[in-house]
């Protein structure tokens, strides 16, 4: 199926707009009906998201369904813990998946973020490598700040400290990104070689 290429502020509204609306709910409300309304508005953002481009991105899908489980025991059980550790889930996911590719050589973070761009074999393995330590740390970084402080706090951070730091570590990527990217002739070339090969 084709995919239509969003507007980058489609792209960031679909993103963004989830975490805003659960950073309002919680300071108008409380936790739980913030949790409520982040789990509303996650899946409208990916329904949105299909609708404009006939394509939900496998992060945004693996990242609503986790949601929806952990805000679901939040509000079943009404335990704030479940909504909390819902991010060291994600990101320890994340990271479990990139990382364990690579144990089998291969680098699944051009599928999880759905990237457009063409790297060499090591450039892949290399940016794989950087984004499953990223998603580590923010795993570890999430558990000790629920852990420690106020569950305001912990929203605040979730809202306008998430972001800023992946985004702020995706621009770090560029270089690499630019020092290992296959141009299309070459990238073409590749894969007539592995054509050519395969008909042998």
């Amino acid at each position: 199926m084709d995919k239509t290429t969003p507007h980058p502020l489609f792209k960031l509204a679909t993103e963004l707009g989830p975490l805003m609306v659960f950073f309002v709910a919680n300071a108008k409300f409380h936790l739980f009906v913030a949790t409520g309304a982040f789990m509303v508005a996650v899946v409208a953002a990916m329904i949105a998201s299909y609708l404009v481009t006939r394509h939900v991105p496998i992060m945004a899908l693996v990242t609503g369904v986790v949601v929806i489980v952990f805000g679901t025991l939040t509000l079943v059980l009404h335990d704030e813990t479940f909504i909390k550790v819902k991010p060291t889930i994600i990101y320890g996911l994340f990271a479990l998946i990139l990382g364990g590719g690579l144990l089998f050589g291969r680098s699944f973070i051009a599928i999880m973020f759905d990237q457009m761009f063409n790297l060499t074999p090591q450039g892949w393995r290399i940016l794989t490598l950087r984004w499953a330590l990223f998603f580590l740390a923010m795993a570890i970084l999430n558990e000790i700040i629920w852990r420690t402080q106020s569950t305001d706090f912990w929203v605040g951070f979730k809202a306008f400290g998430v972001i800023p730091l992946t985004m702020i570590f995706a621009v770090t990527q560029m270089p690499l990104i630019k020092r290992y990217h296959l141009e299309p002739a070459s990238l073409e070339a590749s894969e007539a070689a592995e054509g050519d090969v395969s008909k042998g």
